[in-house]
């Protein structure tokens, strides 16, 4: 077991000293977009500045046989990304990810010894896909310090893994404690739901046979009412809190359906509410989707301010609109107002409309 006093040393000569807090930049939409394809590269440059997050995707969207296509695809967006993270700076603001292959493919090795010597001074994070344990974010943590240290980088690359199997899940504290190095989690409904053997074919969202129904009442044949429930209820509340305990960041994953926008807002509004700072967006449309949704309503920041100023230092009770608020509200409304400076200092119109 290794000595706490030991958790914040580099894991190779040369690397780079751990990161003690995961910095919380905007990442209300992690942009998927395949770099294998010359047409998605060359848009780059124009869609860079409307996401938060852009990812340079190498796993299950591409075809083996376009893998190495991939690699070099993303090293030529790399090479020509702006590294400034200040929008002000002269940059887009906006942070560049990738999703390697999984660990047990033939690809890895190459995605990481690749894409750390070439452009780790560009990239941000490093997204794992199915990771089960702590044992495999021990790995890719030794490896990627000592790619940076040949690579002489002067920051740490960051680690997001994806709850892909029941065992993930099941091990998912010790997954977010496993390192310094993780950043954050994402929810992989799609691969999930297949080692649960879940029967649905819907990457993400609901399913209609998944409800509960009215109880009847004196006439048997009376009709009934029902209500759908969510499948991913459960794993996100339970990502949430592990994220919560590690200080890291937890993410809705795919929505599958494109067509369905209304359910797709709706998937990732209850991520928002559950506490996830983002989602995926797969296509263009769910872009705009989740700034919406994952941004914090005017309303609710104006509410949150009155109450913070009408609180004062935060102790005691007092009575806003016939409702009584207190220490615990008081810390509910600075979470959102928290969101609120930090998306504001990226985004001029979300400062005017929140009066910040």
């Amino acid at each position: 077991m290794r000595s706490p006093k030991d958790f914040f040393r580099p894991l190779a000569l040369g690397a780079p000293d751990p990161v003690r807090e995961i910095p919380f930049r905007p990442s209300r939409m992690i942009h998927f977009f395949d770099p294998s394809n010359p047409k998605m590269v060359a848009k780059v440059p124009d869609l860079a500045p409307k996401v938060d997050v852009l990812l340079g995707n190498l796993e299950d969207a591409v075809a083996a046989d376009r893998k190495e296509a991939a690699r070099a695809g993303l090293v030529e967006v790399g090479r020509a990304w702006d590294v400034a993270s200040d929008a002000g700076a002269g940059g887009t603001g906006t942070q560049l990810w990738t999703r390697v292959n999984a660990l047990d493919s033939p690809w890895i090795l190459d995605d990481l010894t690749t894409l750390v010597t070439e452009i780790g001074d560009k990239l941000d994070v490093v997204m794992l896909p199915k990771v089960e344990g702590a044992e495999d974010v021990h790995y890719a943590d030794r490896l990627l310090a000592q790619l940076e240290a040949r690579a002489n980088l002067q920051r740490p690359i960051l680690l997001h893994a994806i709850l892909e199997t029941a065992r993930g899940v099941a091990n998912v504290e010790e997954i977010c404690l496993a390192s310094p190095r993780m950043q954050g989690l994402s929810l992989g409904p799609a691969d999930l739901a297949a080692d649960r053997r879940m029967k649905t074919t819907r990457v993400g969202g609901g399913h209609p046979g998944y409800l509960v129904r009215e109880d009847p009442s004196g006439d048997a044949d009376a009709p009934r009412a029902t209500y759908q429930q969510d499948l991913w209820h459960y794993t996100v509340a339970r990502m949430v809190d592990a994220c919560g305990v590690a200080g890291i960041l937890p993410f809705y994953g795919p929505f599958g359906d494109i067509q369905d926008t209304l359910a797709c807002e709706d998937q990732f509004r209850n991520a928002y509410l559950l506490g996830c700072v983002g989602a995926w967006s797969l296509h263009p449309v769910q872009i705009d989707i989740a700034k919406k949704v994952f941004s914090p309503a005017p309303d609710e920041v104006a509410w949150a301010k009155r109450v913070v100023e009408a609180m004062g230092d935060g102790t005691g009770a007092v009575m806003l609109d016939g409702k009584m608020q207190d220490d615990a509200t008081y810390k509910q409304c600075q979470v959102v107002l928290d969101l609120a400076r930090t998306l504001a200092e990226r985004d001029p119109e979300l400062a005017e409309r929140y009066g910040l």
